[in-house]
């Protein structure tokens, strides 16, 4: 397989944009996006030329507590269908499955019966074998398949290696690099996508990227990633997400060299209903806390608790960070 490498200036008919707005951005306010929100962004995102939506999670009702969250934590076909009836769209419709946290078996149906198109596994590296089994389950059902393998900067390079490799050996179509805690840099970006890359070559895979913002490098890393062949890109809008969030879409959208992509819509977006979001209270984005748990690649729950306790001891908490470290 030929590499798609580029440059800063190349254009790349191979690349898949794929907005995470709800489901990562979800995570910020418990999935309590309001209907006009969501359907709003299904056709801001259309409009932009967007290629891939992700709702949100197919989490199990067995183990969540469907009054403690939002629609989106569990993606119901009905609850979809709202929003996008039949999807009569080039824009394609994603969801993501957690190893452990997912009875796929039961609520991911065949494709025929629904309108998601692509089934994202998000695994660990020790449960790789149960991320291969709700692979083997979407693909056998008939969708798109991606797999993310989340705190690889935690892992042994040995180790993810294998990883890899018995990842590409399954009927996955792309495998995601995922800085889950904004910890990497760009040379180490453009090193792992080598990694990522040399396996996916190997199998006939694509690779994808996924980055959190804590040092202010996802939409740096982001572009590292393709430069070096990756293809599927994830943003959020304002890159809501998580503690520090994610890569921007604006930026993303307005990198890219290609006449399918549209700013203007994702601009209006921001405008109406973003800047609401933050004066509810929804927080989020590059902040010292973020920074320091990135810098020194743990967790950002104790950020998240940081600013939601509204402390401002900056000094104090690195140093509790770096005694959790000894």
């Amino acid at each position: 397989m030929e590499r798609n490498n580029g440059n800063l200036i190349a254009f790349r008919p191979d690349i898949k944009v794929v907005d995470c707005t709800l489901r990562d951005g979800g995570l910020v306010n418990n999935f309590n996006f309001s209907d006009e929100f969501v359907k709003d962004l299904y056709r801001t995102n259309i409009k932009a030329g967007v290629d891939y939506m992700e709702f949100g999670y197919k989490a199990s009702k067995e183990i969540f507590n469907k009054e403690d969250y939002g629609k989106w934590k569990f993606c119901e076909e009905e609850d979809i269908r709202a929003v996008v009836g039949n999807n009569d769209f080039d824009l394609k419709i994603a969801v993501m499955a957690d190893v452990g946290r997912t009875d796929f078996k039961n609520d991911i149906m065949k494709k025929e019966d629904s309108v998601i198109d692509m089934v994202r596994t998000a695994t660990y590296i020790h449960q790789i074998p149960a991320a291969i089994e709700m692979i083997q389950d979407a693909h056998n059902k008939g969708y798109e398949t991606t797999v993310n393998i989340m705190a690889i900067s935690k892992v042994r390079e040995d180790e993810l290696t294998k990883g890899l490799e018995i990842l590409a050996e399954c009927d996955v179509d792309a495998i995601y690099l995922v800085d889950s805690f904004g910890a990497f840099y760009p040379e180490q970006m453009r090193r792992l996508t080598d990694m990522y890359m040399e396996v996916a070559e190997k199998h006939g895979k694509k690779i994808g990227i996924h980055a959190h913002n804590n040092q202010q490098l996802a939409f740096a890393n982001t572009i590292e990633a393709v430069t070096k062949g990756a293809s599927y890109l994830d943003a959020t809008v304002s890159g809501m997400g998580r503690g520090a969030g994610n890569c921007y879409m604006e930026s993303l959208l307005a990198f890219l060299r290609n006449p399918r992509y549209n700013l203007v819509p994702v601009m209006d977006f921001v405008q109406k209903y973003i800047l609401a979001e933050k004066e509810k209270g929804s927080i989020w984005g590059y902040d010292i806390p973020y920074l320091l748990t990135g810098v020194l690649n743990c967790h950002p729950s104790s950020a998240i608790r940081f600013t939601g306790d509204r402390r401002t001891d900056y000094s104090r908490f690195y140093q509790e960070l770096l005694d959790h470290m000894e």
